[in-house]
């Protein structure tokens, strides 16, 4: 880093620098308070009993960044700020996912999360005594439209994930994966290609149940 860079990034603040993937002081009160907002917030949606369908919609638009129409997250759910989390529309997420959004994480539409699906931006640096001072680096995840994670997948930090993909169950997503596809594993690789739907198509489970073989695990 030359003298202007080092300038430059000694007058951000540590929220910028989080959001711009450079190392930041993860204690820094203001950041500590968001995150105690989202705490709260958190437990506000996961105290809200199920029925009350409309009422826990609204706690998760509260809690989110953005948020598109027919959000429907299933408790318990565990964010760090829920401000950096984007939504499409028709997104659903099962029982015990966690984001850590440190970074931003986009999800599109049309999106299904299986239970304990956990997409983590945060890293920690890897020598034992820089991670002693509590510096951390966040990456930003990205995920398209029509994509399906299947129960237990873990998405890496700086991961893009591609339109119309599956990952299956269990697996553990280290690097990007592009468009049309369903990829398994640890780590993460594609085993086959799928073609994506017609334009007009309707992104419904077909009535007679054709549609391709499945991949085990919700």
């Amino acid at each position: 880093m030359n003298e202007a860079e080092r300038g430059e990034s000694e007058s951000k603040t540590e929220m910028e620098k989080m959001l711009s993937g450079e190392p930041y002081n993860s204690w820094d009160p203001p950041l500590v308070e968001l995150r105690q907002l989202a705490t709260q917030r958190t437990a506000a949606l996961n105290a809200t009993p199920a029925g009350e369908v409309e009422k826990r919609r609204q706690l998760s638009y509260e809690l989110l960044g953005d948020a598109g129409d027919n959000l429907f997250i299933t408790s318990p759910f565990l964010c760090d700020y829920g401000c950096h989390i984007s939504v499409g529309r028709n997104v659903y997420m099962n029982f015990g996912c966690v984001l850590l959004d440190c970074n931003r994480i986009t999800i599109g539409d049309d999106v299904l999360f299986g239970p304990y699906v956990q997409l983590y931006t945060a890293a920690h640096p890897t020598h034992p005594a820089t991670r002693l001072t509590g510096v951390e680096t966040a990456h930003a995840i990205s995920i398209g439209s029509n994509v399906w994670l299947g129960g237990g997948v873990i998405v890496c930090p700086g991961v893009s994930i591609g339109s119309h993909t599956t990952i299956g169950a269990g697996s553990v997503v280290t690097r990007d994966i592009p468009d049309c596809c369903v990829a398994v594993g640890n780590p993460c690789r594609v085993i086959k290609t799928v073609p994506a739907p017609e334009p007009t198509a309707e992104l419904l489970p077909p009535a007679n149940g054709e549609g391709g073989s499945e991949v085990e695990g919700e």
